[in-house]
């Protein structure tokens, strides 16, 4: 009968060592089993696979196993011969017997023996997405991966059609599917951006960035060794009169501040706190970009999501009139006149924080050198992720799933306005979309961002200190702590929220002390 494991060991005999084959292969296999390499519970080759691989006769490997066996390192069950599973408790009655090692630490629960329940932002509600449409789309993609050929570099033209799709239904974009690159999400497409903006200038960039915003993407130029200017915003969102406008010289003694090569912006729905670029503004800012051949980059993050009216059209939407062609930029600038914005999009937020994949509209003045540069590094964007997500959005699931959480987020946000109604010393930032809300201190009462956000967690909820969105330490006096309504428990789900609301409230309404010194 066939063995029903094939397992192959770093084992081997020694026909010139004095020792038996059956010693050999004794002292190597219980060598294996104390360092780790076979753990409690491993299968172990047939006698006869092993005999015939090692080229000796069965009863060498029987006699080896036997005595494996009595001395309580294997076990035999159900025809297969295994490393004995009680090796995996500590005490064992064997010699060599090693517990296995430490699970990873757990949060832990807090004092009153309750679950904790995450209200940290960004994450989305995940158990609605299983329907049958989306579970169909993942195992077609998978049955249809085994003779499917590798995506090209760009990305599966399948998916880039359904996202040109998307982003002309969803955000007025009309654009061309050549023009899009599959990415693993925004952190992915600003690498790309700024490594081909970084051959154009041949220098180290100036990235403005907004302040407060997205600490992640802010990131991204601080690691690739490019200057990060933050810069503040209000209720508008970023003001294009913040930025620098003034010349340059390296070496001359005009020299005033540059200008940034680029310029980070969530025009759409301003992360944290929530704004919404107005028309006028977005033109200003296009305008600037245009006057200091700068890129625009987009971060339409969780656009879709908006309970007041219907998503804004992306900034790109203004950019450009739609086909216009690449045009090589000239000797000394960083893009030419066919455009100055590039979008980054990701459907995490929208689907599940694990997916993986994200999208780039990039200006047609930096499309080849995008293409060049991924077709080097390879679209680290899995085949079978790219085919699922295509299905599935060519079926509809997407825009379905985005109206059908809309409704419940929305549901979620006015249960948390009811919830800290009243509270003395909190004002609810109005947000008309996203996963999360903005609770600012007001300085009515003496609330302190890290010590509410302690209390909270010792109460079993956790929350996010607003002030770590900013990039430096003038904020305006701005005091908060931004909730999460998305992912609200595994266990529990959206159930969880009304409990945790209610123990945010507690903790809000019970200010701590402040020490000597805090900040007031």
């Amino acid at each position: 009968m066939r063995h029903p494991h094939d397992v192959e060991l770093p084992v081997h005999v020694d026909r010139d060592d004095p020792a038996p084959l059956p010693a050999q292969l004794v002292q190597q296999l219980r060598g294996l089993v104390v360092s780790g390499t076979l753990r409690p519970g491993d299968p172990l080759p047939s006698t006869r696979g092993l005999a015939a691989r090692l080229g000796i006769s069965r009863g060498s490997v029987v006699a080896a196993y036997d005595q494996l066996h009595g001395e309580g390192y294997l076990h035999a069950t159900n025809g297969a011969t295994v490393v004995h599973p009680d090796l995996a408790r500590p005490g064992a009655g064997s010699p060599a017997a090693r517990p296995e090692p430490a699970p990873p630490a757990v949060p832990r629960r807090p004092a009153r023996g309750r679950p904790m329940i995450d209200l940290t932002p960004g994450r989305p509600d995940t158990a609605r997405l299983a329907t049958p449409q989306w579970r169909a789309a993942w195992r077609d993609a998978a049955a249809a991966a085994a003779g499917a050929a590798p995506p090209p570099p760009q990305g599966s033209e399948a998916l880039r059609e359904q996202i040109a799709e998307h982003l002309r239904l969803m955000r007025g974009v009309v654009r061309d599917p050549g023009e899009l690159f599959v990415t693993t999400g925004a952190r992915d497409g600003l690498q790309l951006l700024l490594a081909v903006l970084q051959g154009h200038a041949g220098r180290p960039l100036r990235v403005a960035v907004e302040d407060p915003g997205y600490p992640s993407l802010r990131r991204v130029p601080e690691r690739l060794g490019h200057e990060v200017l933050p810069v503040p915003i209000d209720d508008h969102g970023l003001d294009p009169a913040r930025l620098p406008a003034g010349a340059w010289s390296r070496g001359g003694a005009w020299e005033v501040e540059r200008a940034p090569d680029a310029v980070v912006v969530t025009p759409s729905h301003q992360y944290p706190l929530g704004a919404s670029m107005p028309a006028a503004r977005r033109l200003e800012l296009l305008g600037w970009a245009r006057a200091h051949d700068a890129l625009v980059v987009e971060d339409d993050y969780d656009s879709e999501l908006r309970y007041v009216g219907e998503p804004l059209p992306a900034l790109a939407s203004l950019d450009r009139a739609p086909g216009a062609a690449a045009e090589a930029p000239a000797p000394g600038r960083l893009l030419g006149a066919g455009g100055h914005v590039a979008t980054l999009g990701s459907f995490t937020k929208v689907l599940a924080p694990g997916l993986g994949v994200g999208y780039l509209l990039a200006p047609p003045a930096l499309r080849d050198e995008l293409l060049h540069l991924r077709t080097d590094l390879g679209n680290p964007a899995s085949a079978v992720v790219q085919d699922a997500m295509a299905r599935f959005l060519a079926g509809g699931g997407l825009r379905r799933h985005t109206a059908r959480m809309r409704r419940e987020y929305r549901r979620r946000r006015d249960l948390l306005t009811t919830a800290l109604t009243g509270v003395p010393g909190i004002r609810a930032v109005p947000m008309d979309g996203g996963l999360h809300a903005v609770l600012e201190f007001t300085g009515e009462v003496p609330l302190e961002e890290q010590d509410v956000v302690a209390r909270a967690a010792a109460a079993g909820v956790r929350v996010a200190a607003l002030g770590s969105y900013w990039a430096e330490a003038a904020r305006g006096g701005r005091r908060g702590v931004v909730v999460g309504f998305g992912a609200t428990g595994a266990a529990r789900g959206a159930d969880a929220l009304p409990d945790a609301l209610a123990v945010l409230a507690r903790v809000l309404a019970r200010p701590a002390r402040p020490s000597v010194g805090a900040a007031r």
